[in-house]
């Protein structure tokens, strides 16, 4: 079975500014642990990605991998644009098919 891809769009500072200013105030809804990305933390990353458009993830200090390495594995898999990955906080952008909320 192959996915279709969707083209990721790529942003301009400007959009990616705009973006980092959404997601200052919001709380991180995702925590990543020594078990890494799996299947079901994917899934439910994507499900959250077309709910809310833009997610905060946490990186805990006892996973193994890079914070960067998991922004980038997460983006593929969910066909999400990364905005930020400061520290151990990962921002995930993709726009909803069925609800778009913010426009750039």
């Amino acid at each position: 079975m192959i996915k279709e891809r969707r083209p990721i769009i790529v942003l301009t500072s400007k959009q990616r500014a705009y973006l980092k200013k959404l997601a200052n105030p919001i709380d991180p809804i995702f925590q990543v642990g020594k078990s890494g990305v799996t299947p079901d933390v994917t899934k439910a990353i994507a499900d959250a990605l077309e709910a809310r458009e833009i997610i905060k993830i946490n990186v805990l200090k006892n996973c193994i991998e890079h914070p960067k390495d998991i922004a980038e594995k997460l983006a593929e898999r969910t066909q999400s644009n990364i905005v930020q990955v400061i520290g151990r906080k990962i921002i995930l952008y993709k726009e909803s098919k069925e609800n778009p909320k913010i426009q750039l």
